[in-house]
C-alpha cells in the first residue's frame, strides 16, 4: 500500500517549521495513543504512522531528504527510514512508535505512561539488547486492589566469568580488522539521483570493534548466558486487558557489553466465576424465587472486596438494576471507583411439585383468572 504524505499525515503544509511539526504531531499521538484506544486497530496504524511522519520531518537531515525524494524508491527514504524494524503495515512497529512518543514529549517517569522510553544511542556499534514481552493474567480482584506481581522470565544475562567480554583472558580481544575497530561498516552505492552510503554494524565482530582469540568457555564468547530470572512488576489499580508497562533493563543483555533491552509486560483479564467488568463497574447477576420479590428481602451479596448486605425492596421485578456505589472498579490514575450493578432475575419454577402447584392455582383465583382473558399487554422499552 502507498504511504501517505508525512505532512498530511500531520495535517501539516510543506514549509511548515519544527514547532509547529511537534505541536500537530503531539496533538495526533494523544489522540491514537494505544492506552485511550484499547484493543483499536485503526487507531495503532494511525499513531504509527504519525510517529514515522514525526521521526522524519522532524530531523532537519532526513526532512531535506524527504521533501527532495519523497517516498522514491530509489534515492528517496526507500519505504521508510525504519524499514527493517518489522512494523507490519507501516514502516516503524508499535514499540518504536511508542520510543518516539516518549522522546518527542521528553521521556518521563516509570508507571503505565513510561512505555517503551528511552531510545538510548549505541556506543561504539555495540546494540542495545533486545526486548522481552511477557503476558501478565489478573484477576478483577487484583485489578481492583493493584498488585506487586513476580513473574518467571527466561532471558540472557551478562556472563559472570567473563563479566560479559566474551574474552576467557584480559589479552584475548583485538580489534577487528575489517572494521577497523570502528564497529560499522560502510556501504556505497548509486543511483540516479547521485552516490548514497549506508552505514551497518560489522557482521565480522557484531558491532563491537573486536574479535575474540580465545573465547570464553561459559558464554563461548557470545559475553551472556541463558537463564531464568524472577522479575517483579508493581500493577496500579484500575488496569485494562491491552494495556501494558515496561520494565526498562530487565529484557536481554546485549551480547559483550551494552545495554539491557527491556521488559515489556502485557496485561490480561482472567474471567471471573461471577463477575463481568464493563469499564469501571462491574456486574452480578441475583437470582430471587418468587417469595423474595413479592415480600422483599436483605440478602449477603459478594463483592471484590468481600461481602456486604443488600436490601431487596417489597415488589422487585426481574431485571431491575440494584446498585452498589464505589464497589467496582477504581479509575487509573484517578481517585474515582466505579460501582457493582446487581442484576435481579426471578426464578420460576420449571416443575413446581404439588404443593407449588395448589399454591399458584389459588394465587390464580385471587387474581381473577387474568390468564385467561385479562392479560396486561405493554411496549417493550429495551430489547437489552
Amino acid at each position: 500500500m502507498a504511504k501517505r504524505d508525512y505532512y498530511d499525515v500531520l495535517g501539516l503544509s510543506k514549509g511548515a517549521d519544527k514547532a509547529d511539526i511537534k505541536k500537530s504531531y503531539r496533538k495526533i499521538a494523544m489522540k491514537y495513543h494505544p492506552d485511550k484506544n484499547p484493543g483499536d486497530t485503526e487507531a495503532e496504524a494511525k499513531f504509527k504512522e504519525a510517529a514515522e511522519a514525526y521521526s522524519v520531518l522532524n530531523d532537519e537531515q532526513k526532512k531535506a531528504h524527504y521533501d527532495q525524494f519523497g517516498h522514491a524508491p530509489e534515492g528517496g527514504m526507500g519505504g521508510s527510514p525504519f524499514d527493517g524494524f518489522g512494523g507490519g503495515g507501516f514502516g516503524v512497529d508499535l514499540s518504536d512508535a511508542l520510543r518516539i512518543f516518549m522522546e518527542g514529549f521528553g521521556g518521563g517517569g516509570g508507571g503505565l505512561g513510561d512505555i517503551f522510553g528511552g531510545g538510548g544511542g549505541r556506543s561504539r556499534g555495540r546494540a542495545k539488547g533486545s526486548d522481552l514481552k511477557i503476558k501478565l493474567p489478573l484477576t478483577l480482584e487484583e485489578i481492583a486492589a493493584g498488585v506487586t506481581k513476580k513473574m518467571k522470565v527466561k532471558r540472557f544475562e551478562t556472563c559472570s566469568d567473563c563479566d560479559g567480554s566474551g574474552a576467557r583472558d584480559r589479552g584475548g580481544k583485538s580489534n577487528c580488522t575489517v572494521c577497523q575497530g570502528r564497529g560499522e561498516v560502510q556501504q556505497v552505492s548509486r543511483s540516479m539521483f547521485g552516490q548514497f552510503v549506508n552505514i551497518q554494524p560489522c557482521s565480522n565482530c557484531d558491532g563491537t570493534g573486536e574479535v575474540i582469540a580465545h573465547p570464553c568457555k561459559s558464554c563461548h564468547g557470545d559475553g551472556r548466558v541463558r537463564t531464568e530470572s524472577v522479575v517483579s512488576a508493581k500493577i496500579p489499580a484500575g488496569v485494562h486487558a491491552g494495556n501494558y508497562m515496561t520494565l526498562r533493563g530487565e529484557g536481554n543483555s546485549a551480547r559483550r557489553g551494552g545495554q539491557h533491552g527491556d521488559l515489556i509486560v502485557l496485561i490480561d483479564e482472567k474471567e471471573h466465576d461471577m463477575f463481568i467488568r464493563d469499564e469501571d463497574n462491574i456486574y452480578l447477576e441475583l437470582v430471587l424465587d418468587m417469595s423474595q420479590a413479592v415480600m422483599g428481602t436483605e440478602l449477603e451479596i459478594p463483592t471484590l472486596t468481600g461481602k456486604v448486605n443488600l436490601k431487596i425492596p417489597a415488589g422487585t421485578q426481574s431485571g431491575k438494576l440494584l446498585r452498589l456505589r464505589g464497589k467496582g472498579i477504581p479509575r487509573i490514575n484517578s481517585h474515582l471507583v466505579g460501582d457493582q450493578m446487581v442484576k435481579i432475575q426471578i426464578e420460576t419454577p420449571r416443575k413446581p411439585n404439588k404443593q407449588e402447584r395448589e399454591i399458584y392455582q389459588r394465587l390464580a383465583d385471587y387474581y381473577g383468572g387474568r390468564s385467561k382473558g385479562g392479560s396486561i399487554f405493554r411496549k417493550i422499552k429495551s430489547l437489552l
